[in-house]
């Protein structure tokens, strides 16, 4: 049903009273976690490596209309704290109300949680850091200072997003699917995961490793590249340790000036090492 009603409120150039209404029981929607701008859907199909792939992620194209139709609806206000904390934002996305029952640590120092999202119990969010509208963000993850997880963007349970890490967010299209981070995935600091790169469940992303669509993911293990299709977005395997790399630039002018080309590689796969070194310390949550 709200569905339907979504899809028509985005299809409205004017809204009134009852739109609005419709619009918060849509955000109170997704706070809740019942309906997601992706969610995993049932497939079976084999990667470029051979590995079977048992989840693959299908963007709910009606949810992005709802957030994009939030935008329009709303109106410029003033969301100042004080004289001196001044802000200015549309009045339909205004900060979530969060309150201790809720079970999110928020710790002081200029973070900010917007309405539309869903930030499970257990998350720890350390500050300064950003959650968008349409985000979902499960239990246990960790949200480092300066980190961002952007619109629409899928984080799952036990993730840590490390100092500086950049999960992007998409809005438009409103078919494409958004970036998903999946379960115990280690996100190091200053990484950037972009233009919606799945990073598969126990997947270790070194600091500094930038992922986009057209990226080529070098598998040192497997000897094979980890690309975007056009069909498919870039996909880091389940368990993939992940490190910035180089490769050569081709031409006479690069080799001339010894340049290279930024390549992540995955230098191995988890393991009992791997373990120990990526141990979140649970004293801190």
């Amino acid at each position: 049903m709200m569905q339907q009603e979504v899809e028509a409120l985005y299809q409205k150039k004017s809204f009134n009273g009852t739109d609005r209404r419709l619009f918060e029981r849509f955000l109170d929607a997704l706070e809740a976690g019942d309906v997601r701008a992706a969610e995993p859907a049932a497939e079976d199909a084999q990667g470029q490596d051979g590995d079977r792939r048992e989840r693959r992620w299908k963007a709910n194209a009606w949810v992005k209309k709802g957030i994009l139709a939030g935008f329009r609806m709303g109106v410029l206000s003033d969301h100042s704290i004080d004289r001196r904390f001044r802000f200015f934002d549309k009045d339909t996305y205004p900060l979530q109300p969060l309150t201790l029952q809720s079970g999110v640590r928020v710790v002081p120092g200029g973070s900010s949680i917007r309405r539309g999202c869903f930030v499970s119990k257990g998350v720890t969010c350390m500050p300064p850091m950003y959650i968008n509208v349409g985000a979902y963000v499960d239990q246990g993850t960790m949200v480092d200072s300066h980190a961002l997880v952007g619109s629409c963007a899928q984080v799952g349970r036990r993730v840590h997003l490390s100092a500086a890490a950049q999960i992007g967010g998409v809005l438009e299209p409103v078919g494409a699917v958004p970036v998903v981070i999946e379960d115990d995935v280690m996100v190091g600091g200053n990484c950037g995961v972009y233009e919606g790169t799945l990073v598969g469940r126990r997947a270790v992303l070194a600091a500094g490793v930038i992922l986009t669509r057209s990226t080529a993911v070098y598998d040192l293990v497997r000897k094979t590249v980890h690309r975007a299709s056009p069909e498919h977005p870039l996909e880091i395997p389940e368990g993939a340790v992940v490190v910035p790399g180089s490769r050569p630039a081709s031409g006479d002018f690069a080799r001339q000036h010894q340049l290279s080309l930024s390549a992540p590689v995955i230098v191995k796969y988890r393991d009992e090492k791997t373990e120990a070194s990526v141990t979140l310390e649970e004293a801190l949550r």
